[in-house]
């Protein structure tokens, strides 16, 4: 069955049967951003990759079931809410809210300490990678893709950035030519000569993801500087999401670029690969065509005149705004700019939460 297919399915399943069921548990209708949740969390069903309560528990407390606290967050990114205080508010005042994400009765509703235990194991467990490999494998793993358009985008933190350790200068290499008989260290490999011959996995274990400082130029040509995290992601045509990398604020686009390709190139097929000119370097290049797509970069300048790309090329270029648009969507409508917790992994988890509604969000518009 196609993907056009399958979400017309759901989608009438759900306006047949479930909303039915759900308006008659429930004292007062749906709304339409209540419809929307629903909708998304069936596309998503995070619950599924949450482990179940231990059905024994000799000592302690007895756990509190964690599905409806995962279904609670991602509600939370789809309602935008900007802290977990919101997000329990809502649940405790909004009747169908509170039966959507799973609590039968608002005595059920556990504290914000729970709420905040269940995410640090959420993040442990790598629940939001989960979820979106999954996502993206079911959904899109039969279909051909035409452009991936590569970018990041600045993730500000509420944590100290940490030092930058001091790099030690390395020894002056010997001017000219060898003498007959010397023998000379050869030039250390760069991370990008590194990263051509190494595995995804690899790559991103070299990379930094520590909370630091950041610059960036605008589109106005300023430069911005910031206090966090990067976000490195593939985009398709249509606005999902295919692949995405938190990392450090100070890394370089072009230092995840290769990593992002394989990981893309393992879970979809797809023909080009479109990339501002930050990652305008020629290991970047011969990574792209190696793995049988076509690179369309826009030429780095570095102080020379550029010759400007053939028509049918620009043409194909300007569909890189699709990750200009995801950008800007995490941000606005998915919890993007409300980072509240610290340390890498709950940020990754925060933002993972947010790229997985937005996803299910862009399949429900493709039918619409």
């Amino acid at each position: 069955m196609k993907l056009r297919e399958t979400l017309s399915w759901l989608m009438g399943t759900l306006q047949q049967s479930l909303f039915p069921y759900f308006e008659d548990c429930s004292a007062s209708p749906l709304t339409e951003k209540q419809k929307k949740l629903i909708q998304i969390l069936e596309i998503v069903q995070v619950e599924k990759f949450v482990p179940k309560t231990a059905a024994k528990q000799w000592m302690g407390r007895k756990i509190l079931d964690r599905e409806a606290i995962a279904r609670s967050f991602v509600a939370k990114m789809v309602y935008n809410y900007p802290t977990t205080c919101a997000l329990i508010t809502a649940l405790q005042e909004t009747p169908n809210l509170r039966l959507i994400c799973g609590f039968a009765r608002k005595c059920d509703i556990p504290s914000e300490a729970t709420f905040s235990r269940a995410f640090q194991e959420s993040s442990a467990s790598g629940l939001g990678d989960r979820v979106h490999q999954v996502l993206v494998e079911t959904n899109l793993q039969s279909e051909l893709l035409g452009h991936i358009s590569r970018d990041s985008t600045a993730i500000e933190g509420r944590e100290k950035p940490v030092p930058k350790a001091r790099k030690e200068k390395a020894a002056p290499r010997k001017r000219g030519r060898p003498a007959r008989g010397e023998r000379r260290e050869p030039k250390p490999q760069s991370r990008l000569e590194r990263q051509v011959t190494q595995e995804a996995e690899e790559s991103l274990r070299e990379i930094p993801v520590a909370c630091d400082v950041g610059a960036k130029r605008n589109s106005q040509g300023h430069q911005e500087t910031w206090i966090g995290y990067k976000l490195h992601a593939d985009v398709n045509d249509c606005g999902l999401p295919i692949s995405a990398v938190l990392t450090s604020a100070s890394v370089h686009d072009s230092q995840v670029a290769i990593p992002l390709m394989k990981m893309t190139s393992c879970k979809v097929d797809y023909l080009y690969d479109l990339m501002d000119s930050a990652y305008d370097a020629q290991p970047i290049y011969e990574v792209s065509r190696g793995l049988g797509h076509v690179p369309l970069i826009e030429k780095n300048p570095r102080g020379r005149e550029v010759v400007p790309m053939p028509p049918h090329e620009a043409l194909r270029y300007n569909e890189r705004t699709a990750s200009e648009r995801f950008n800007s969507r995490l941000k606005e409508e998915f919890g993007g700019k409300n980072v509240r917790v610290r340390g890498y992994e709950k940020v990754k988890l925060h933002l993972m939460f947010g790229v997985i509604a937005l996803f299910a969000d862009q399949l429900i518009k493709l039918i619409e």
